[in-house]
């Protein structure tokens, strides 16, 4: 029952919850899940509008699409370590306040930004300044979005649903790391096809209204949520006293480190360590789980998507806005078949073998996108590349689950905000890296080099796990089986 807890792993109190199977406790999981729901149907809402939105700022080049992706990716990837180590330092009722106000107030900046740039569509050529000053708005109001949703992902999905699930066996956390993401995914479903509806049948501005008027209305909702759940998990508060009492254990072992350095490679790193986040970087860097990390960052170097950019390029191509919506909801609609498909998978094959299921079959997929570069006909090529594009939404997001169980599983609860900040950081930087081609590349006409470019990065990826899979098990396959079957 509620209110009785026992010792779990870490030495965490886990509360006895009611469910079936010995679950969590059904109600406060509700809670956690409409809570989710809602913080990320605003942030679904702007990441599908924004490509929209910019494109009809600037008609006719991907130039302004891809700026604001280089800005949002950018800040991310400097300052999420940085996230990080903030959501480590403060207490989880703190986080959870700083990222709900700093987030609605970001998106509410942004959709009345954008909305003035909508509605004076000329002010570019009567005021320049007043234009470039509200395209500043917009993209430094998107960064913010960015970073404070980046540390309710951390809150949420790194630190939260890990203690929450502290205790129980192993395919708890895996069912709730699951319907997490399948929240996610409805939401990227949901939210991109009423802002396309919205855009294609009323007005883009009043879109951008919308979202404002949104987080305007969400946020204290969503804050009474998250914190009737934490008030209902004792576990959340003990974990929040044992990270207080470890910080200062954590800062002298740094300085004992620093003082005890005698050899060139500890010395460089005490000269290093005082750069910005450098300790988060190398806590990363000693993780086992490395290098599915990287992998799973590599694949962020993509436009095949539907994101900003590709969603810009099929708005250029004739696509209407409801029509990109829609197909935008069928790729997450795969998605959240895989959210399903995962813990069964994941029962049969284990959280390694699965994952490498999920990183070829995704490549498989994307093979159909490349095939569309030589597609005769806009029409035709733009419907192949949306196809292979949400059939491979597949394999992304169960090899996207694996590696989060991977992480969740085999880095220490000292250092798990840390990882959390730094990986994304480094998807960011990735995804920076997409916009920085974009902004090469600005011309809708050769969106094939950037597909083709997006290929071989998920090829790169795919590898990269394999690497790691064959170093952990010293195999890929169980050869000795399949002759045996052949015989």
């Amino acid at each position: 029952m509620e209110g009785l807890a026992e010792t779990g792993s870490g030495g965490h109190l886990v509360p006895l919850l009611d469910g079936v199977g010995g679950g969590l406790d059904a109600a406060l999981l509700r809670r956690l899940y409409a809570g989710h729901f809602l913080a990320r149907w605003g942030a679904r809402m702007w990441e599908f509008s924004v490509g929209l939105y910019m494109i009809r700022v600037w008609p006719g080049s991907l130039l302004f699409a891809a700026v604001y992706g280089v800005v949002e990716s950018a800040s991310v990837a400097v300052f999420g370590p940085m996230v990080g180590t903030l959501v480590d330092s403060l207490t989880y009722l703190q986080v959870l306040g700083l990222w709900l106000l700093v987030q609605s107030l970001s998106f509410i900046v942004a959709g009345v930004s954008v909305t003035a740039l909508l509605v004076y569509d000329d002010l570019k050529v009567t005021s320049f300044p007043v234009f470039v000053a509200l395209v500043v708005v917009t993209n430094v109001s998107g960064a913010l979005a960015a970073l404070s949703t980046l540390a309710g992902t951390i809150l949420i999905e790194r630190e939260w649903v890990v203690v929450m699930c502290g205790g129980h066996p192993p395919a708890v956390l895996t069912r709730t790391n699951s319907a997490i993401r399948r929240i996610d995914l409805s939401c990227k479903l949901l939210a991109p096809v009423l802002s396309g509806l919205v855009i294609s049948f009323v007005s883009t501005q009043a879109s951008a209204v919308a979202l404002a008027l949104w987080n305007v209305a969400s946020v204290w909702l969503v804050y009474w949520l998250f914190v009737s759940v934490y008030n209902g998990v004792p576990a959340l508060g003990a974990n929040g006293l044992a990270r207080d009492t470890a910080a200062p254990e954590v800062d002298e072992a740094a300085q004992g480190h620093g003082q005890d350095a005698s050899d060139w490679s500890e010395r460089l790193t005490a000269r290093l360590s005082v750069l910005p986040c450098w300790e988060s970087w190398a806590v990363y860097a000693r993780q086992e789980v490395v290098l599915p990390g990287v992998a799973l960052a590599n694949i962020y170097f993509s436009v095949l998507s539907f994101g900003t950019l590709m969603t810009a390029t099929l708005d250029w191509e004739g696509i209407p806005a409801y029509v990109i919506s829609l197909a935008r909801g069928f790729s997450a609609m795969v998605g959240i078949a895989a959210t399903v498909l995962y813990p069964a998978a994941h029962a049969r094959l284990s959280t390694l073998r699965t994952g490498l299921w999920a990183i070829w079959t995704q490549w498989c997929c994307l093979l159909l996108c490349v095939g569309s570069v030589w597609v005769g006909g806009r029409a035709a090529s733009a419907w192949g590349l949306m196809a292979g594009v949400a059939a491979s939404r597949l394999g992304l997001w169960m090899f996207d689950l694996a590696v989060t169980q991977l992480m969740q599983d085999g880095v220490p609860d000292a250092d798990r905000c840390a990882v959390g900040g730094v990986q994304s950081s480094l998807q960011s930087v990735f995804d920076l890296l997409t916009y920085v081609m974009g902004i090469i590349v600005s011309d809708p006409r050769d969106f094939g080099e950037l597909i083709a470019l997006s290929f071989l990065l998920v090829t790169c990826a795919a590898v990269m796990y394999t690497l790691h899979v064959y170093r952990v098990r010293k195999h890929l396959f169980h050869l000795d089986k399949i002759f045996a079957k052949m015989q």
